[in-house]
């Protein structure tokens, strides 16, 4: 049985919001025409740039950032949900000079219903040389979202997100069928951990897993991992991509697949207060 047909976007953002824009627009007209009443973008849908001077130039408010008008535009042509993984754009604080990595829920009306500022900023140095420092460009937000959509709650998370599951099994306590996954990876670690923490935070919430991600070499040289995926509420992966070029990937669910896994597996009613272990001295 088939109750949702959703559609992931994979891509490699350019380095402005112009070029963003028409780089994924062709890919959601292919979605929609595909049949898909859901589509979903990664992270950085507008602009994926390191360089911070440059991008202080490109930064807009969500109003008026030119890929934002757009997809409203689109979602409302198209007459389709659209989930804009993540846009880059001014925070609105203005004692806080950093941007805000945020994801749109927009609906077949072209109206933004929902929307999430990514609350956990990765901040690492890994073994191969690369140091990122997403805290120093990005004010990470203050609280977690799950939207009502046609089809039940769709909870928003970005990238980082993944890897703390105490926020999945809050959104899915707070209703969410449907979790969004929008990413843009590192190689390295997209290899190692992408496809087990997908299926992991899926098995946990007994919900559908929606990660659509960034692919390729971008115009400022950096890599990111692709193999967008869907992932079932026990755990299998129901659609994938095996590359990390542009492409769009199908999925077809059936939504009462939710309800079965957590009647399976009731966990989420199974919580139980405890004390925190003495720390090791």
């Amino acid at each position: 049985m088939t109750d949702l047909r959703v559609a992931l976007v994979q891509t490699t953002t350019p380095d402005d919001p112009v070029a963003g824009l028409a780089h994924v627009a062709p890919l959601i007209r292919r979605a929609a025409a595909g049949g898909a009443r859901l589509i979903l973008t990664p992270e950085g849908t507008n602009l994926l740039v390191q360089d911070r001077a440059r991008r202080e130039t490109l930064l807009a408010d969500e109003a008026g950032d030119v890929a934002v008008l757009g997809l409203q535009a689109l979602a409302a042509e198209l007459r389709v949900h659209l989930l804009v993984g993540s846009v880059i754009v001014r925070s609105g604080h203005a004692d806080d000079p950093r941007a805000a990595n945020r994801a749109l829920l927009i609906d077949d009306a072209g109206r933004t219903v929902a929307r999430y500022d990514k609350l956990h900023v990765f901040d690492v140095d890994l073994p191969t040389g690369e140091r990122w420092r997403e805290s120093a460009a990005i004010r990470p937000g203050d609280r977690a979202t799950v939207a009502a959509t046609p089809w039940g709650g769709l909870a928003l998370t970005v990238c980082y997100d993944l890897r703390f599951p105490h926020l999945f099994r809050a959104l899915a306590r707070a209703g969410a069928d449907l979790i969004a996954v929008p990413a843009a990876f590192t190689v390295p670690t997209g290899e190692a951990h992408w496809q087990v923490l997908l299926r992991a935070r899926a098995i946990e919430t007994g919900a559908f897993i929606l990660a659509p991600a960034q692919g390729g070499t971008h115009a400022d040289g950096r890599r990111t991992w692709g193999r967008s995926m869907v992932v079932g509420p026990w755990g299998e992966v129901i659609a994938a991509l095996d590359h990390d070029r542009p492409d769009v990937l199908f999925a077809d669910l059936d939504l009462s697949a939710v309800a079965r896994a957590r009647t399976a597996v009731p966990q989420l009613t199974h919580d139980r207060d405890f004390l925190p272990p003495e720390p090791i001295a």
